[in-house]
Parts: C-alpha cells; sequence; structure tokens
C-alpha cells in the first residue's frame, strides 16, 4: 500500500471514530430496520432471480457492500485503504466496462465480518473519494458476471442518459455522446474536401 499515493479521502468531521479526523453519517434516505440493528435502503437489485423475501434474508446476513459514483479514475488500492478503516476486507471487486473491461465506477467490498461492512454503511455512506460523494448500500453476494456494467454501451445504465458533463465519469453521458457524435459527423459532410477547400484559398 505505501507504493500508491494516499486517496483524496474525505472523512466527515462529527465522528472520533477511526480513520483521520472521524467521520459523520449524513444520508437521508429512509431506512428498514432489521433484526440485531442492520438497516436496509430501499433499494432493491431488480436483476435477482429468487423473490424479495430471499433477497432481503441475504441482505441482512451479508457482508458485501456496494459502492456507487465512483470516478473512473480511482483504484482498488484506494477503495481499500478508505474502507478499512471500518474493518478487515476480504476481497475488493472493481466494476468494469462489459466492453472496454475499463473501470466504469462502482465496486463490491466484502468484510470478513457483518459488523465491519455495518460499521463501513453507518459512516462511510456519503463520504467523499476522489472528491466524489461515494454512496454504500448492502449487497446479496457476489457473482461473477455481476461485475460488469449493465448498460447498452457495456457501462452502467446510469451513464447512458446523464445528460450533465461529468469528468470522472467520462464526461456526457452516452447517447448524448452519441448525439454529439452525430452533429459533428454531420457538420464535416456539409464541409467542401480539404483539398478543394485549399485550392480555393490558393485561387483567392
Amino acid at each position: 500500500m505505501a507504493d500508491h499515493p494516499s486517496p483524496r479521502f474525505r472523512p466527515y468531521p462529527h465522528h472520533r471514530g477511526r480513520g483521520r479526523g472521524g467521520w459523520h453519517h449524513a444520508n437521508k434516505r429512509p431506512r428498514i430496520m432489521g433484526p440485531k440493528g442492520a438497516e436496509l435502503s430501499r433499494y432493491r437489485d431488480q436483476q435477482y432471480k429468487g423473490s424479495r423475501w430471499e433477497l432481503e434474508q441475504k441482505l441482512l446476513k451479508s457482508t458485501t457492500l456496494y459502492v456507487g459514483n465512483l470516478s473512473f479514475y480511482t483504484t482498488e488500492e484506494q477503495v481499500h485503504e478508505v474502507f478499512s478503516q471500518a474493518g478487515d476486507i476480504k476481497r475488493i471487486i472493481m466494476g468494469l466496462d462489459r466492453k472496454k473491461k475499463t473501470p466504469c465506477g462502482f465496486c463490491f467490498v466484502e468484510y470478513f465480518d457483518r459488523a465491519d461492512a455495518e460499521t463501513a454503511i453507518r459512516f462511510l455512506n456519503g463520504a467523499k473519494l476522489d472528491d466524489r460523494q461515494i454512496r454504500t448500500d448492502w449487497d446479496h453476494g457476489f457473482e461473477d458476471g455481476r461485475q460488469y456494467g449493465r448498460g447498452k454501451s457495456g457501462g452502467q445504465i446510469r451513464d447512458e442518459y446523464r445528460q450533465d458533463f461529468d469528468d470522472g465519469r467520462g464526461g456526457y453521458g452516452f447517447i448524448v455522446q452519441q448525439s454529439l457524435l452525430e452533429a459533428a459527423n454531420a457538420h464535416k459532410l456539409q464541409l467542401p474536401p480539404s483539398n478543394q477547400l485549399n485550392a480555393s484559398m490558393n485561387m483567392e
């Protein structure tokens, strides 16, 4: 870990727990309380093949977190340095573009113990990494294939339709990028070839 630069992580200042400066939890989303203090957000993986009840039972026992809104440039080492502040990590699986096999802004973090995963949910959800506010949710457990984006372009679905320019996530969303590319190509078709343009300028 010493060979890698320290991630630009901004823990919240109002909690005197483990980590640099302490953490503060600012998530305002409604929560569903489970047994033994477990908390679930209202998000559910719509592609889970079992029943909703089975999914929630897995979530209540899981030691795996889904981490979203990462920069495409955030590394596994940076994620490890931040999330290991909550406890010992078993593994990290970085999300990849299905076609390009490049990072696409999410990952799975699996802990050895549920208590450490709960600590991460409580204090790292909404914290900043690489100047981005990250989002953590319980995940029912990583399976091979889930590391890839589900969008038609290969990345995440949210980046298909995003209208804003986000430098940390590849610029504009895929559909906007396609529209801009089509407009640029149409503009090029309306211009004369460069050799004709140069000839006309020389005649003048």
